[in-house]
């Protein structure tokens, strides 16, 4: 059984009421439930995670490279200018750990400076533009 962390940055804990009008009305709970009940169909088990605290999250990047845990990666800002973001994906995807990068919308159809990820280049992939879905196919996909 394939377990899968989903790890979300900066500003995620508002989903529902910030810019409802791009990231939609349904919240993190709303998100996590609809993830797990995918896990279970998937037979994958999953932790879904946020924070506003960028160490917090590398060193949970840094834990699932150890542990060789599968990651779906929401960092939201930090993807856009994170160095240390990057080296932590890096760390990941070169520990032979498969990371795939989600957003919500799409960057590029947005301000210019959302069109630059320093994920990108590290990730295993990248799923962006479809809601919640997103997450769904990226979940999906490591569960295989």
């Amino acid at each position: 059984m394939t377990h899968v962390l989903v790890l979300n940055g900066p500003n995620l804990g508002t989903l529902g009421t910030r810019e409802p009008e791009i990231y939609g009305s349904d919240t993190l709970d709303d998100l996590r439930a609809l993830l797990e009940a995918d896990a279970v169909t998937l037979g994958a088990t999953l932790e879904v995670r946020q924070t506003d605290h960028e160490g917090e999250l590398l060193g949970w990047l840094h834990a699932a490279a150890q542990s060789k845990t599968p990651v779906v990666l929401n960092a939201g800002a930090w993807t856009h200018y994170s160095i240390a973001l990057h080296d932590a994906v890096q760390y990941v995807t070169s520990s032979g750990v498969p990371l795939i990068e989600v957003h919500i919308s799409n960057p590029h159809a947005r301000e210019e400076f959302r069109h630059t990820s320093v994920v990108t280049a590290v990730a295993t992939g990248v799923i962006a533009g479809f809601g919640f879905d997103s997450y769904r196919l990226a979940l999906a996909q490591l569960a295989r």
